[in-house]
């Protein structure tokens, strides 16, 4: 009975906050994150980050980083104080889901 309970809260714990929906998050990177990251997720400044492939927990979490002040960047306190844990989940869902292919010098 006990494995059954830890089985159980296991799956909870490892289950997201809120369901991913890329197709939301393509439309939200479109509005808000393109500008420096591409609509194909590939930055366009240098000093931002390539998101297209990124692993989806990471995504979160940097985001969830900013939004908290955790993490500092001019730009991305900026954008990430008014998005949504559905809208973080999101947006990590639609990069996270993009192909890189990478070819070796």
């Amino acid at each position: 009975m006990i494995s059954v309970s830890l089985l159980a809260a296991s799956a909870l714990w490892c289950a997201p906050a809120v369901a991913q929906d890329a197709k939301a998050g393509r439309a939200k990177a479109s509005a808000q994150c393109a500008v420096c990251h591409g609509t194909d997720g590939i930055a366009q400044l240098p000093t931002a980050a390539n998101l297209a492939g990124q692993q989806e927990v990471y995504l979160v979490k940097a985001l969830e980083d900013f939004r908290a002040g955790r993490r500092v960047n001019e730009m991305m306190t900026v954008v990430s104080k008014d998005l949504t844990d559905a809208d973080i989940a999101n947006l990590a869902a639609w990069y996270a889901a993009m192909k890189v292919t990478v070819q070796v010098p």
